[in-house]
This record gives C-alpha cells, sequence and structure tokens, in this order.
C-alpha cells in the first residue's frame, strides 16, 4: 500500500464531501424553512419545483466534470496546450445551456408547475420557485463548472470553501428573508440563488495565482471538445437528471395514492436524499482526479487502488447512514412537519426507512460511473446511468405502487438500484481486467 496515495485519496475526497454536501444543503435549507415558514403547502410547492433543480445543477455538473476530466488526463499527460481551449469551450456551453434555462424562466414556469402536479393551493408557491430557480440557472451552472476545475487544478481546499461558504450563506439568509422579511417562497429560492453568486466570488483569488492552469481564450467553439466533455460529463447529468425524474415520478404516483400530504411527505425524503447522493458524488468527484490523473501517466496499479479505496470508503458511510437514519426516521421526520401531521408523520417515517436502503447500491453506481468516465470509457457509465435514471425506475415504481402502493413506491427505488449495481459490477469485471 502506497500510504502517500492513500493520503491523498482521503484529502481529495474528504474535501470534496464537505463541499457537496454544502451544495446539497441548498435545498435542504429551503426545505426546512419552507416548512416552518409556509407549512404543509410550502412544503409540497418546494417538492413539485426541486426536480427543476436537478436538471440545472445536473447540467453545470455534465459540463464541469466534462471538461475538467479532460483537463486532468492533459495534465497527467503534459498535453497543455489543451487545457486553455477545453476550458474556454466548456464556458462557452455553459453560457448556451444559462440562457436556455432561463428562457424557460420567463416563459414557461406557470405551465411547468401545472405539468408537475401543482393545484390552486400550491400553484403561486410553485409557479414563483419555479420561475426564479431557472431565472439564477447561471448562476448555478458557473458555479458547477469553476468549482470541477479548481479543484482538479490542485485547489480541492479553495473549492470545499467556496461550495460550504455558499451553504452557509443560504442558510443564514433563509432565514432572514422568510421570517424576518416575510418574503415567503420567493425569499427561499433568492437566498438559494445567491448562494452560488457568493461561492463563485470565493473562487475569483485562484485566476489571480500563477499556479492557475487554465484560462479563457479567445478561440472557436469546437465541436470535437463539446462532443469530449458531452461523452464524459454525460453520467453526471443523468445521475442528476434521475433523481428528477424519479422525483416527478413519485410525485405523480404518491398524488394519487395519498395526495398533497403525501407529496410533502416524499418531500422529506426525496430532500435528505439529496444529502445522502451528495456524500457518494463527493467521494466520486474527490477520486476523479487521482484516477484520470494516473491514467494520464499510464500507472494502472493506482487506478485500481483509487476505485478500492473510494468503494470502501462508501461502504462504511452507507452502514453509518442508514443506521442512523433508521434509528432517528420519527426525529428526522418530525423536523419537517411543523404543523405536526400525524399522516405526514407516518408516511414519512416508514418511507425513510424502506427508501434509504438503496444506500449502498446508489454510492457503488455513483463511484463506478464516475470512475469509467475518469478513464475515458464513457459507454458503460452511459448505459448504467441511463438504466438507474430511466429504463427500471418508472416501471419499478409504477409495478411495485400497484402492488403495495406507498411501500411500493418506496421499494422501487432500491430495486432499481440493486440492479443497477449487479449489472455494473458485471460489466466492471468483463471490462477492467486490464486494470487487475
Amino acid at each position: 500500500m502506497n500510504h502517500s496515495h492513500l493520503r491523498e485519496f482521503f484529502h481529495y475526497t474528504a474535501l470534496s464531501v464537505l463541499g457537496t454536501l454544502g451544495v446539497s444543503c441548498y435545498i435542504l435549507a429551503d426545505t426546512f424553512f419552507v416548512s416552518k415558514g409556509l407549512g404543509t403547502d410550502g412544503l409540497t410547492a418546494l417538492n413539485l419545483a426541486v426536480p427543476v433543480y436537478n436538471f440545472i445543477h445536473g447540467t453545470g455538473l455534465m459540463l464541469g466534470m466534462g471538461g475538467a476530466t479532460r483537463f486532468s488526463i492533459c495534465k497527467g499527460r503534459g498535453s497543455t496546450k489543451e487545457i486553455a481551449p477545453i476550458y474556454t469551450n466548456t464556458l462557452y456551453l455553459a453560457l448556451a445551456f444559462s440562457l436556455f434555462f432561463m428562457a424557460i424562466g420567463f416563459f414557461f414556469s406557470k405551465s411547468l408547475a401545472l405539468q408537475f402536479g401543482a393545484d390552486a393551493d400550491t400553484l403561486e408557491m410553485t409557479d414563483t420557485y419555479l420561475k426564479w430557480l431557472l431565472l439564477f440557472s447561471p448562476a448555478f451552472i458557473f458555479n458547477d463548472v469553476f468549482l470541477c476545475f479548481v479543484r482538479n487544478d490542485g485547489a480541492p481546499k479553495l473549492s470545499m470553501i467556496a461550495m460550504v461558504t455558499g451553504s452557509m450563506a443560504n442558510i443564514l439568509l433563509d432565514y432572514i428573508f422568510i421570517f424576518p422579511m416575510g418574503m415567503g417562497i420567493f425569499g427561499a429560492i433568492f437566498a438559494t440563488g445567491l448562494s452560488p453568486v457568493i461561492s463563485i466570488a470565493m473562487m475569483l483569488p485562484h485566476w489571480t495565482k500563477k499556479k492557475n492552469s487554465f484560462h479563457f481564450i479567445r478561440t472557436k467553439a469546437s465541436a470535437k471538445i463539446w462532443g469530449q466533455t458531452f461523452a464524459l460529463g454525460f453520467p453526471s447529468l443523468i445521475a442528476q437528471l434521475s433523481s428528477g425524474i424519479v422525483m416527478i415520478t413519485f410525485n405523480a404516483l404518491i398524488l394519487t395514492i395519498e395526495g398533497n400530504t403525501g407529496v410533502a411527505a416524499y418531500g422529506v425524503i426525496a430532500n435528505l436524499s439529496l444529502v445522502v447522493v451528495a456524500v457518494y458524488t463527493g467521494i466520486a468527484q474527490g477520486v476523479q482526479p487521482l484516477v484520470s490523473n494516473f491514467y494520464g501517466q499510464g500507472d494502472r496499479k493506482q487506478i485500481t487502488s483509487m476505485l478500492r479505496y473510494a468503494m470502501a470508503t462508501m461502504l462504511a458511510v452507507s452502514c453509518v447512514l442508514y443506521l442512523a437514519i433508521f434509528m432517528f426516521a420519527s426525529p428526522i421526520a418530525s423536523v419537517f412537519n411543523s404543523e405536526n401531521n400525524a399522516a405526514l408523520q407516518q408516511t414519512a417515517v416508514a418511507g425513510l426507512r424502506l427508501y434509504f436502503i438503496s444506500s449502498p447500491f446508489v454510492g457503488y453506481n455513483i463511484i463506478l460511473a464516475t470512475f469509467f468516465t475518469s478513464i475515458e470509457k464513457p459507454l458503460p457509465s452511459h448505459i448504467l446511468s441511463l438504466l438507474r435514471g430511466l429504463i427500471l425506475i418508472i416501471p419499478a415504481a409504477l409495478l411495485l405502487s400497484a402492488v403495495w402502493e406507498m411501500n411500493g413506491v418506496w421499494l422501487s427505488y432500491p430495486l432499481t438500484e440493486l440492479l443497477t449495481a449487479a449489472l455494473g459490477f458485471a460489466v466492471w469485471k468483463k471490462k477492467m481486467s486490464l486494470y487487475e
């Protein structure tokens, strides 16, 4: 065992997990303060709107992880001339997607709210949250891009500090805007939208240092670089989209089974899931620059070692997380149940204990998908990501909910992740024998 590489792994991973936890707290803070300030209807409206955040954040991660992965590989190979065009083209894509999301916010937020199931009690709040979430999309997307490049440029600590600072600002501003200032649901999304702006400001010193390896240059758009960015970043997009698609599907099913109270209960579970997924994403993103660098150097032994470190860490974390959620399901649900709604409490507690059986399988799938893209093998990663985000989850939810209603809804998620993990293991054994 190379202890210096193990220390490097824990250094990058610990900082990355702290940072991704900070980002996940953007929505979790909204959930807490909205539940306290606006009750069950506010929590329902927030949960109906949150899937759009997954689409925006997923786009930012696709561009950031895709571009930064190529950046790390080029650094490992010593191909420094390729770095500036990669970074610049990533920013071009970030701008294009930002304008697209903003246009949706200007013209279609109310239509989206209705499509997602908002009714007379929740439509106004859902529309407000959606509109401003989409209008703030440039801040979310560019923040994701900058965080990935800064971390992969040998500054994981700065990346972590930026993410955590943005998250802490969000929590503080949520409280100020919702309670003392009485800004309601707009206050929640305004606080969330300002958070990535603050995070970006925290990273500005990185561009003033001579050690900075990437710079914006005047260059034409490159279809080749765009294709590489999409190919390597697509699994990160699907990982986030899967959360959004699961939420949309589950919201629709739960509305027919238990109505708005059931959706509010699912809001507790879904937002806690963002935090759990953030831990696994942090492990995956922490190990990614190390794997890509070793891949660029052709060091197959260290590539395999990094994967083993990541999986062992994930399993240990999964055991602790599920034990904590199982034992403290009732207090967790109570935190978000300001009206002491008995039906919401009962549904949320049962859901927490069943839904998070998925934890180790989710972690395995996220890390394995990121690992494949880190060594420029995106196809297996694409397949695994599509299975868990689209192909398996919807039929599983429809089938199991028809048989066991709410328990079936909760169990469809761990079943999907388990099946995907089993296939992922088979693919890894077949495709990665060269790295043993």
